[in-house]
């Protein structure tokens, strides 16, 4: 995951761009980049980054679908799109009420039926259509549209819940997750998603666990969760997530987090490679008590990370 943190504006730009060179040197696949409610838009991050590189996908994980209408959507993320050379999928979702009510003032009421009137919306736009026409209950688009996609735009929606499982796999190219532990993921969102992929005839969705890493000492493995779980608290605001965690063994996101050496972190992502997970999102947590320490810590992870890539499967 590369995106938003402290810091002024001018030094995030630099950050995101060495560490975007960084990943795709090291022979990392997918850049995951967040839509973080206050800070950097996802898609500017995107092509910005995407300009200074060649080979890696990069993915938004994700942008909240109440926040633009979904032709302007549309039109960023194929002007994206075209902009990297193809390398886009669209990481959406209908967010939290935390965000979209708290936050924006805008009403949080059926997210799901709202994402599924959306989805038709911006599915007819990214597919090349000249006009978009889609009458439903929330929209009224009738739209001229001259962008074609440079190739396939894939669109994956965060899903938690049965109703948004089902969502995912009958209308979009697989879910995006956060705070779904392996069980979690291998009892309760695979089999849902899966099989209304496979009900609606589509081939078998994308599944993109998020997860923490910190490589660390085993020492420093209960420093690292009390660290997650201070700065990464969100199920505590999200019923969502809450309910998610019900169907895993993870409590919060501490439980959640891969710590400690090479082999432990490896067994880990191997653990969640085997309950059906296609791709890891990795947010790196560093640990220290100062930013030289931060720092350092940051870099280890992130080497282990590579050096460990290639050996999931």
């Amino acid at each position: 995951m590369i995106g938003a943190e402290r810091g002024d504006s001018g030094r995030k730009v630099t950050r995101m761009l060495d560490e975007v060179v960084w990943a795709e040197e090291a022979g990392l696949d997918t850049v995951w980049v967040p839509q973080v409610p206050s800070d950097f838009d996802a898609l500017v991050a995107v092509t910005m980054m995407g300009a200074r590189t060649s080979r890696i996908e990069f993915l938004t994980a994700v942008i909240p679908l109440q926040i633009q209408h979904p032709i302007a959507l549309a039109r960023q993320a194929l002007s994206a799109q075209a902009a990297i050379g193809g390398r886009l999928a669209l990481g959406v979702g209908p967010s939290h009420h935390w965000i979209v009510r708290d936050m924006l003032g805008l009403a949080y009421e059926r997210p799901a039926a709202y994402t599924r009137n959306y989805l038709e919306v911006l599915s007819a736009a990214v597919t090349g259509a000249t006009s978009v026409d889609v009458e439903n209950d929330e929209f009224r688009v009738h739209n001229p549209l001259d962008l074609e996609p440079v190739s396939p735009l894939p669109v994956l929606v965060s899903a938690l819940g049965p109703v948004m499982l089902r969502l995912a796999g009958e209308r979009a190219d697989g879910t995006v997750l956060w705070m779904a532990d392996e069980r979690a993921i291998g009892e309760h969102v695979l089999p849902k998603i899966t099989k209304a992929a496979g009900d609606a005839g589509r081939p078998a969705p994308r599944i993109v666990a998020g997860l923490p890493v910190c490589a660390c000492s085993s020492t420093e493995v209960v420093t690292a969760r009390e660290r997650a779980n201070r700065i990464l608290a969100e199920a505590k605001t999200s019923p969502n997530y809450q309910r998610l965690m019900e169907k895993g063994d993870a409590r919060n996101v501490g439980d959640l987090l891969a710590a400690g050496d090479d082999d432990a972190i490896l067994k880990r992502f191997q653990r969640f490679a085997d309950a059906g997970v296609t791709d890891l999102s990795v947010r790196i947590l560093p640990i220290g008590a100062n930013r030289d320490e931060l720092i350092a810590s940051k870099r280890q992870t992130r080497d282990v990370i590579a050096a460990l890539s290639a050996e999931v499967r």
